[in-house]
């Protein structure tokens, strides 16, 4: 458990941003050049809030069709789907998928490869109810499909799916505050506005669905999302994302508080309030997201876009990976190699653990992927070095 007295200011976060690149991109020249550390950051710390002059950003509108029951056939749309969300309660193994194409007709019956679900300890408002004990999820990539046809294994109850078009909605223009910050640690950051959240998708009935909560940071977990490598579009990818967790799911927001693309940006998750410093409240205690169902709370969850069942992620997102992992632990006192109790502050359930984690570690998943899970170790060792 951390101590109380580590807590942080959202002031004293966005000066630590700061002082944290500048301290890792001071860092000793033989670590640097160690074949398993990321390289230091070239680029600025941020600069001061209110120095940043005002600016816009337009990105398309997310289209979404949904369909739910015990099956879905027949799905059409009238917009090129890039990504199904696709999720249900039961048996993981079995499902499928068959994509329609206008010029080409229905395509072949396709597995459906799912993940372990993420979810709140207690899911949204308090009215709503715990996540079932096994549920099937997937975001599968359609690649401008028009339609699709799922089945499911037998036992499957409660199909929830969704089209997704994230790339040719119509334009929405947002305005970006002048102390949003454009950089953290020395790498490219996108704020929720940047990457295009439309925040009215928190609120459901006109009520916020998943209202923010807070509690001292105790671990950090680390995710793959199970995406397309070599995304040429990885701002749309967290959109479809949002989607996704937000909607399709019924989470009232998308489920990790950082998210990382292959060329090391760093996207702002989940929401956490309005002035600018992302996934911790005014004392500096973590927003409970979404990314290990029942142990989210003090948990942060960073995920790396693609999948890294059969490889690395590439040494900008290692990298990038690194001084987020550096700056949450040194902002609030943690050692990165400790194995800590992590003690949920909801309803009490502990789980002996690494205090930089995979979400294996938590789950019956193969998140964050086979092979970058192994270099954890390593991985736990490069922060504690930063």
């Amino acid at each position: 458990m951390p101590n109380p007295s580590s807590a942080v200011s959202r002031r004293t976060l966005v000066t630590a941003i700061g002082a944290t690149a500048a301290a890792i991109a001071t860092a000793p020249a033989a670590h640097a050049a160690a074949p398993s550390a990321p390289a230091a950051p070239v680029t600025p710390a941020p600069a001061a809030p209110g120095t940043q002059a005002a600016r816009t950003v337009t990105v398309p509108a997310t289209r979404a069709r949904s369909a739910a029951g015990r099956a879905a056939a027949g799905v059409r749309t009238d917009f090129p789907i890039q990504y199904v969300g696709v999720s249900w309660d039961g048996p993981r193994r079995g499902g499928a998928i068959r994509l329609h194409h206008e010029e080409t007709g229905p395509g072949a019956w396709q597995p459906i490869a799912t993940g372990c679900a993420g979810g709140p300890d207690v899911a949204g408002t308090a009215a709503k109810a715990a996540p079932a004990a096994t549920v099937a999820t997937a975001l599968v990539t359609a690649d401008g499909a028009v339609g699709y046809d799922l089945r499911l294994p037998d036992g499957a109850t409660n199909l929830r799916s969704t089209a997704l078009d994230t790339t040719t909605g119509p334009a929405r223009t947002t305005t970006l505050a002048p102390t949003t910050p454009v950089t953290l640690c020395g790498v490219e950051y996108l704020s929720r506005a940047a990457w295009g959240a439309d925040e009215s998708k928190r609120f459901k009935n006109g009520v916020e669905n998943s209202p923010a909560k807070y509690y001292p940071l105790q671990t950090l977990t680390v995710h793959h999302t199970d995406t397309p490598n070599a995304d040429p579009d990885p701002a749309a990818t967290v959109r479809a994302i949002y989607e996704y967790h937000a909607i399709t799911n019924d989470w009232g927001d998308i489920g990790y508080h950082f998210l990382i693309d292959e060329a090391g940006r760093i996207y702002e998750g989940r929401w956490s309030g309005d002035d600018g410093v992302p996934g911790f409240d005014a004392n500096g205690n973590a927003v409970t997201a979404f990314h290990t169902a029942g142990f989210n709370s003090g948990n942060l969850g960073i995920a790396l876009l693609g999948t890294l069942v059969n490889q690395q992620p590439t040494a900008k997102a290692r990298q990038s990976l690194a001084l987020v992992l550096s700056l949450a632990a040194r902002t609030h006192g943690l050692d990165p190699q400790a194995h800590v109790t992590f003690v949920n502050p909801v309803n009490g359930v502990t789980k002996p653990v690494d205090l930089i984690s995979g979400h294996r570690d938590w789950l019956a998943t193969d998140c964050p992927g086979g092979v970058f899970y192994a270099t954890l170790p390593a991985l736990r060792a490069e922060v504690a070095a930063l």
